[in-house]
């Protein structure tokens, strides 16, 4: 990991959960980190926890393009070319397919899956101009890869589909550059799985397109795919009562800003394209 200290990685949904233990363990690592968040205060506070820690918070709305565009601007104004970028920015909704309305559906849709697309977007740009070592981590999620039987998950397994699917198309556009591309598959609660396969397959697909455009950069692209993690998302379901997740297997969110280290540390000729986590005694 030395190699990257000093470096500029950017997290989005950087404000708690696995999006702040990533945060703190880049930091930890000597990073130099942009937190993109709606609720910036939250990663204010991280900064007021480690005020050595060279943490930029920046307010952001990853469904809203012109708030992309502005944080990518800042940062390249303040900081120069981005190194490291992590797509974490997740949300879900308890609803169903066949009641849900569009307005539920397009929101989950427009986190998980386009606002991950204009943030690779511009994190690619900043890479191309450095054309130096880059690596993109997309955090997927099972549900992405198996669909589990559980009440009012409707998109997200899909979106997280899409997840994958875009990696594997940035990886075609990225091919023969510097630039590596990581999916990290989690296994959050039943119902995020199932919104997560959706998208994971849309990604699949972008993620491809990207990896053929990038031929000539020095780029990463990875997805990391966790199971069942204990974060704030799963209280989003009415199926999981604190009773219910304190029985279940768990991973928590240092597990994955762990794996996340373990990406970066790889020698630069290798590309950890997927990761796949899940807690001891999961059975789904």
């Amino acid at each position: 990991m030395e190699r990257w200290a000093g470096k500029v990685a950017v997290v989005t949904g950087a404000s708690v959960g696995i999006g702040a233990a990533i945060v703190n363990k880049l930091l930890d690592n000597g990073l130099i980190v942009v937190g993109l968040a709606r609720r910036v205060e939250k990663v204010k506070e991280l900064i007021d926890d480690r005020p050595e820690a060279k943490l930029h918070a920046v307010e952001c709305d990853v469904t809203n393009e012109e708030n992309v565009v502005t944080a990518f601007a800042w940062i390249k104004e303040n900081l120069g070319s981005v190194d490291v970028l992590v797509n974490n920015a997740g949300v879900t909704k308890e609803t169903t397919l066949s009641d849900g309305s569009l307005a539920d559906w397009r929101n989950v849709l427009d986190v998980n899956v386009l606002g991950l697309c204009v943030c690779t977007r511009e994190a690619v740009r900043s890479m191309r101009e450095c054309d130096g070592e880059s690596v993109i981590i997309h955090i997927s999620s099972l549900a992405g890869e198996r669909v589990p039987a559980v009440p009012g998950f409707n998109v997200y397994p899909a979106t997280k589909r899409a997840v994958n699917a875009l990696a594997q198309t940035l990886r075609h556009e990225l091919a023969g550059t510097k630039i590596r591309v990581t999916v990290w598959i989690m296994k959050y609660i039943y119902i995020y799985i199932y919104m997560c396969i959706c998208i994971h397959s849309m990604f699949w697909c972008i993620n491809c397109y990207y990896y053929r455009s990038l031929v000539t950069h020095s780029s990463r692209f990875q997805t990391i795919s966790p199971g069942l993690v204990a974060t704030e998302l799963m209280a989003n379901y009415s199926a999981f009562t604190p009773e219910v997740l304190t029985a279940m297997p768990a991973l928590l969110p240092s597990d994955v800003a762990e794996a996340v280290t373990f990406v970066l540390s790889m020698p630069s000729h290798v590309s950890v394209q997927d990761i796949v986590l899940r807690p001891l005694g999961e059975s789904w």
